[in-house]
């Protein structure tokens, strides 16, 4: 299982540009826990754990109120995944430990 544990510098290329954020996540076994916060708001998260694979769901209020599923990839000390905003598709995520 990779160490998702501490802060991270995450990007997400998103239509209305690149978003900065910090996530901050704790592990317990198999789940996760911790805060999205970046400039359009800081959103509580939860999710789960299967190998190097990080899944959870956050909610937004900014630029609109919906429920975004993320997913990212650990490989040491940096993150590749994707976001998805229902109907608006996916877009891609990165991330570096801070």
């Amino acid at each position: 299982m990779a160490n998702v544990d501490g802060k991270w510098n995450v990007t997400v290329k998103s239509p209305l540009g690149d978003q900065q954020a910090t996530l901050d996540v704790q592990s317990a076994g198999d789940s996760f826990s911790g805060t999205f916060a970046g400039g359009m708001g800081t959103s509580q998260v939860n999710g789960t754990l299967a190998g190097d694979s990080m899944t959870w769901k956050m909610d937004i209020t900014v630029p609109m109120p919906m429920t975004l599923d993320c997913q990212a990839t650990v490989s040491g000390d940096s993150m590749d995944g994707q976001v998805t905003a229902g109907a608006f598709g996916g877009f891609p995520l990165t991330g570096t430990r801070a």
